[in-house]
């Protein structure tokens, strides 16, 4: 499959989702596609949905969840579309792989994507079905794994998929320094990113659709500067232990996982490898009592929210390169004659995201079919210079990444414009925005 188009539509509503996202969807679809979603959808295809829902609600504020998670009503309102297009005849299948440590269940139920598959399991003419991506769910209590349960995953499969040199890791490869996955297992993460060999675990539900229909949440982003329509693909990846997120150590050793040398973060890397090695190999019920320990040591090496660690912040080399072997593996690997992404960027995230971000109230809803251009303009309008985001460097084919606006209504290019900057990530704060009186609009 190839990246077709790389014009990037831009609709806006008021923000917030208690009226007028059908609408505005529509409106969006229509501009991209005069003649209807036939363009993109045909009777009796199987469409995959790819919703961002990390999380149930905001890290440190539960409670609070529209800036974090793909809201149902813009799910909802694709499907309809969606199922006009089928006339009867496919199915639909709403995928994701939350954080590890989410339940599947009540992130769905809280961003109102359970019960609109409800409601179509019991209206539409066509299979509507939820599914989990994971092979497995883990309950942990102040980031402590004291339980891991194994969960069925893709009912088709995973296939591996090794970019070998095409990886944007292959000019990396004589680096010494340790890749860090998501997990305590680091020798995982070095097995399938060694010796020539760059290898990501996709989802065979989502490689064999007909149709992929991308749905992030546009957010600030910890370790990528930004997070929308290439880093939402991390949730086909069928086992996060596949998806380098940074290299051990401080750049003076080769990693990025610290910004500063020094006694605090040598130490920090030595304790906390120990900590994860000896933890991974525990029975997980074990992990507990090493709760007090880890509250201990946040006292002294400082609080995430504040302190730069685990590769969160503008040098980190590593994690922009995964989010683009990723897409290029997807794009590779692929038998999905089609693929499109719709943005929810209604209530977008600032600040300490991607799981505990500010509110942003935006009001933009956008469509492309070409991930890397849709991310390069977002990002301007977000106030970003997208040549300061290293996962849009390098084109995901020839041509890709070169955006054309094209606003639905004048309203919205105003509402675009009126839009105050996003406040980045304090690690990338003072490298990636764009200068004040910059015109956001391409």
């Amino acid at each position: 499959m190839r990246i077709s188009d790389h014009r990037v539509f831009i609709n806006a509503v008021e923000g917030n989702y208690d009226g007028g996202i059908a609408e505005g969807i529509k409106a969006l679809l229509d501009k991209a596609y005069p003649g209807g979603l036939k363009d993109v959808i045909r009777p009796g295809d199987k469409v995959v949905i790819k919703p961002n829902v990390v999380k149930a609600g905001r890290e440190r504020k539960p409670d609070e969840w529209e800036q974090v998670v793909t809201n149902g009503s813009v799910v909802r309102a694709v499907c309809d579309e969606v199922i006009k297009a089928l006339e009867g005849k496919g199915e639909i299948i709403i995928a994701e792989a939350p954080q590890t440590d989410t339940p599947f269940s009540e992130a769905m139920e809280r961003c109102g994507i359970k019960s609109a598959v409800d409601y179509y399991q019991k209206n539409a003419d066509v299979k509507v079905a939820l599914l989990d991506l994971r092979k497995e769910e883990w309950l942990s209590k102040d980031g402590i794994v004291i339980k891991r349960t194994a969960l069925p995953g893709d009912p088709e499969g995973y296939e591996a998929v090794d970019l070998k040199g095409e990886s944007a890791f292959a000019e990396t490869d004589d680096e010494k320094a340790p890749l860090y996955g998501a997990d305590y297992d680091i020798e995982k993460t070095a097995e399938h990113h060694s010796g020539g060999h760059h290898e990501y675990l996709l989802s065979a539900t989502c490689l064999n659709c007909d149709v992929l229909i991308n749905i992030p949440k546009l957010k600030t982003h910890k370790k990528t500067g930004l997070t929308c329509a290439m880093k939402n693909l991390v949730g086909i990846n069928g086992d996060k232990n596949w998806l380098p997120h940074y290299r051990l150590g401080d750049p003076a050793s080769g990693g990025d996982q610290f910004e500063k040398s020094g006694f605090k973060s040598s130490s920090e890397k030595s304790l906390g490898l120990l900590w994860k090695k000896t933890m991974y190999r525990m029975p997980a019920f074990v992990n507990e009592c090493f709760r007090p320990l880890k509250a201990f040591m946040r006292l002294f090496y400082g609080d995430t929210k504040d302190t730069v660690r685990s590769g969160n912040w503008y040098g980190n080399d590593t994690c922009w390169r995964m989010v683009w072997d990723l897409n290029k593996a997807f794009f590779t690997a692929t038998k999905a004659r089609r693929y499109l992404t719709v943005v929810d960027g209604v209530v977008a995230g600032e600040g300490d995201g991607p799981l505990d971000p500010d509110r942003k109230e935006c009001g933009w809803l956008a469509l492309s079919e070409d991930p890397q251009a849709l991310d390069a303009a977002l990002a301007g309008f977000m106030g970003f210079d997208r040549r300061a985001l290293r996962f849009l460097g390098r084109p995901l084919q020839e041509g890709s990444g070169e955006p054309e606006v094209v606003f639905v209504s004048e309203e919205a290019r105003e509402r675009v414009n009126m839009t105050p900057p996003f406040e980045p990530h304090f690690g990338w704060k003072g490298h990636i925005e764009l200068p004040k009186n910059s015109k956001k609009v391409l």
